[in-house]
């Protein structure tokens, strides 16, 4: 039985591998070996990455949401508990953009929350 190299499905591996690792720096985007642990460990870092950007956002919500309600003499933990009471169903997203850009709309949001409270 002859022997098969498989050319064809080698290459076509090796030009997808060397394909994602386009614009890294020297053997990284030339030589398929070391191309190959440069992309399996960047795939790495983004999937564990993009996990991180969501956590790291939410915190950053936080943290301008309890500025902008500590400013209407409330706490941020009050702030969530009188908007779960009041039935408000808006997320941290929402409530830091509304802080910043319309700070009288959130201050009405405050006032309902300390209501339900």
């Amino acid at each position: 039985m002859p022997r098969v190299k498989g050319g064809f499905k080698t290459r076509r591996r090796h030009n997808r591998i060397l394909k994602l690792a386009k614009g890294y720096r020297g053997s990284h985007s030339r030589l398929f070996r070391s191309a190959k642990e440069a992309v399996d460990r960047a795939l790495c870092y983004s999937f564990r990455d993009r996990k991180a950007r969501r956590r790291a956002f939410r915190r950053l919500w936080i943290v301008r949401i309890n500025a902008a309600t500590r400013t209407h003499g409330l706490s941020y933990s009050r702030f969530i508990a009188g908007l779960e009471k009041a039935h408000i169903g808006l997320d941290r997203r929402v409530l830091a953009e509304l802080a910043i850009s319309d700070p009288a709309a959130f201050g009405v949001v405050v006032q309902a929350a300390r209501a339900a409270l």
